[in-house]
């Protein structure tokens, strides 16, 4: 095949600025690896790429979406790491391979580089990681943004391993069903909160030794005071931006992972807060390819799956941005190649 179709856009240009253009298949250069895309998946920082609220930069006509997987089918010079007919997926940020976050490393795929929302992808060597056995191309895609987000929340820090720890998640999102997931094979308790009864029996189903309905307990924090003895918990992982609940809920000597802020536009934060919590307080910017590979020695380890809601087609792309946005989502949204 000569031809390959990827879906472009803009920033800002919402799911009606996507469009598919025609491109020739990519030859790769030295180090350079050409991986035809089998399965991508959607996360909020694509949302925030169409209304144009990404906090990173976007290059203009960009190929969308950090998330994919799929079959190594072309090598170039020097690529020793992979071969053809691996099955792979790709980190958010090529070059962030270990150690803390920095500046250099701020390119990523589907903002300042195209994504993998395209039949064939070419990337470098040094950004792949093996897919786990167990799971499908479309289970693969769901890693590199939420999975990598969640592993780093709860183990970035440092401080070592779970069992006899309580950890907080928040709603039904990937990166929440992932926390959930990872803290459960860690031996930590969890506490998750949510906005029905429906979705409580589910995350029960997954693991949760505790929900929260956060509609009929608004101060879902004081409950989870409660289900700790008033001491609080030792992780929470804050993807909706209301960080003073987040710090009311922690233990002293706790974390508050900021993953994200599905609010919106999240209150303001009171720097008392942050010192009656006593709490450390960490923003989370995906993961590194070592953290990556660390998480899917658990995963392949404790058979984990990923959650997924629902699979669309490729030619269905802007179905499946509004199927995301609309909220319902119980888990991953993902798009076949």
């Amino acid at each position: 095949m000569d031809v390959m179709r990827s879906y472009h856009v803009d920033s800002g240009a919402g799911i009606e600025g996507l469009s598919i253009k025609e491109h020739p298949v990519p030859a790769p250069g030295p180090g350079q690896v050409v991986v035809a895309v089998r399965a991508t998946s959607l996360s909020y920082r694509e949302l925030l790429i169409l209304r144009g609220d990404y906090v990173l930069p976007v290059k203009p006509d960009v190929v969308p979406i950090s998330d994919g997987a799929g079959e190594v089918v072309a090598t170039g010079p020097g690529v020793e790491s992979v071969g053809v007919g691996d099955r792979v997926t790709a980190t958010l940020f090529p070059s962030w391979q270990d150690g803390p976050f920095a500046l250099r490393h701020l390119p990523q795929l589907g903002g300042s580089l195209d994504g993998m929302l395209t039949e064939y992808a070419l990337l470098d060597e040094h950004a792949l990681v093996p897919i786990p056995a167990h799971l499908s191309y479309e289970e693969a895609a769901t890693l590199p943004c939420a999975a990598v987000t969640a592993w780093n929340a709860l183990t970035g820090d440092g401080s070592g391993p779970l069992p006899g720890r309580t950890v907080v998640t928040q709603g039904t999102g990937g990166v929440s069903l992932f926390a959930l997931q990872f803290a459960k094979a860690l031996g930590a308790r969890v506490i998750a909160t949510t906005s029905s009864p429906a979705k409580a029996e589910r995350l029960y189903a997954l693991g949760a030794d505790e929900v929260v309905d956060y509609r009929a307990t608004p101060d879902w924090a004081a409950r989870v005071r409660e289900l700790t003895a008033g001491e609080g918990a030792d992780h929470v992982i804050d993807v909706v931006g209301d960080l003073g609940l987040s710090l009311a809920a922690s233990a002293i000597g706790g974390q508050v992972a900021s993953v994200g802020f599905v609010l919106g536009d999240p209150p303001p934060l009171d720097a008392r807060a942050v010192f009656r919590a006593g709490a450390t307080l960490r923003g989370i910017a995906v993961g590194s390819r070592a953290q990556f590979l660390a998480m899917n020695r658990l995963i392949e380890t404790h058979r984990l799956r990923p959650v997924i809601d629902r699979v669309f087609p490729f030619d269905q792309a802007p179905d499946a941005y509004r199927h995301y946005l609309s909220g319902g989502p119980f888990g991953k949204v993902v798009i076949t190649v």
